[in-house]
């Protein structure tokens, strides 16, 4: 019997599947296609011949967990112990997973603010905890009202999304008010925020929660070197906790991956001594206003895009078809391959908007606008 019967292959791999099946462009999927840092990839090639191949301690590389500490106090002004409040992930996925099976048991409520990323519900089903969705309001902005209506002395952990996939939205200083309210009135929640796309933020400087002392102590955050440094294959990501937490997470840690690829540890240890982290907003600004200018024709209308590498677009002016149809009719009519909205819905909402990835390099973008021109 299965433990999972709703779950089906993801539209992530179905789009893309059907990408290379129609040889479409491929913008649906959210990994870059243009080429690794050199310093990075000549920092791999000289590791392969060293002495970094067998088992990484179970927290992560010593030098890498020390680098990343020092990334927090340079990023948010937090002091961590490397020692105790870090832990590197098998990506970011992995260490959402493992947050979730460690502190959340059977019975007990886990709030999702929808549209939300994939990888959530399923580790809260699988220790037969309850997910409870809470929409958030049309400009993907979160509705207050409705997450206090939700949230209740038996809530155990609430996960949040900034800047949010899929919508590109970020939180305002107001919205992480509010969610200190809501920690200090229930004190068995836990906040577990995913802060992957960090580092690609336009206008406004990423808000997070490590910039809220009295959120740390309730808080675990999720990072990623495969979204930071456009890495997605290599899986590797962090989670930031305080110690009483952090401890939990690693018992299911050990036992789940153990370590992480010991070779791109120390890659990433020694990348992170010459990379600067903080110009990575200003290349996805560029690739996000070239992606916008290039549309400036097409009958698609283009929502706000604050953060990450995903533009919304809404083709209610063009179509009553459903965001899968049309998702499905713009790949094979017209070669370019999106994802529908629908899909980070649990109650599959249908708002007519589609999702692109514009992590690609400029003759990708070219050619895709040159083809949803002529989108009827």
């Amino acid at each position: 019997m299965s433990k999972l019967p709703h779950i089906g292959t993801s539209i992530f791999t179905v789009m893309s599947q059907m990408a290379s099946t129609h040889n479409a462009i491929n913008l649906s999927q959210g990994f870059p296609n243009f080429p690794v840092d050199e310093r990075l990839t000549a920092i791999l090639a000289r590791l392969a011949t060293e002495n970094v191949h067998q088992y990484a301690p179970m927290a992560g590389y010593p030098p890498l967990l020390e680098k990343i500490a020092r990334l927090m106090q340079q990023s948010y002004g937090r002091v961590v112990d490397p020692k105790t409040e870090l832990l590197v992930t098998a990506g970011a996925t992995e260490g959402i997973f493992a947050t979730v099976q460690a502190l959340v048991a059977a019975g007990e409520e886990v709030v999702l603010l929808d549209p939300s990323y994939d990888c959530y519900e399923t580790p809260i089903l699988l220790c037969n905890a309850i997910p409870i969705r809470v929409a958030l309001d049309d400009d993907f902005a979160p509705n207050w009202d409705a997450i206090a209506a939700a949230v209740h002395a038996g809530t155990r952990m609430m996960i949040i999304n900034t800047p949010h996939n899929p919508s590109g939205k970020t939180w305002t200083a107001g919205d992480f008010d509010r969610l200190e309210q809501l920690v200090a009135r229930y004190p068995n929640l836990i906040i577990l925020s995913d802060e992957v796309y960090e580092y690609i933020t336009f206008e406004q400087q990423h808000r997070s929660v490590h910039h809220r002392p009295l959120l740390r102590d309730r808080c675990v955050s999720v990072s990623s070197f495969g979204k930071t440094f456009h890495i997605t294959g290599w899986k590797v990501g962090y989670i930031v906790a305080g110690a009483a937490l952090m401890d939990e997470i690693k018992k299911v840690h050990q036992f789940l991956v153990f370590s992480v690829n010991s070779v791109a540890q120390a890659a990433l240890a020694a990348y992170l001594d010459v990379v600067d982290v903080t110009q990575l907003g200003s290349f996805y600004q560029g690739k996000r206003d070239f992606f916008r200018g290039l549309l400036k024709n097409c009958p698609l209308t283009l929502l706000p895009c604050e953060g990450t590498y995903f533009q919304v677009a809404s083709y209610a002016g063009l179509s009553e078809e459903s965001d899968l149809d049309f998702t499905k009719r713009l790949l094979i009519d017209y070669g370019v391959a999106a994802i529908p909205l629908s899909a980070f819905y649990a109650d599959g909402k249908d708002a007519r908007l589609i999702r692109f990835c514009f992590a690609k390099d400029d003759a990708t973008l070219i050619e895709a606008a040159r083809r949803l021109e002529k989108l009827v």
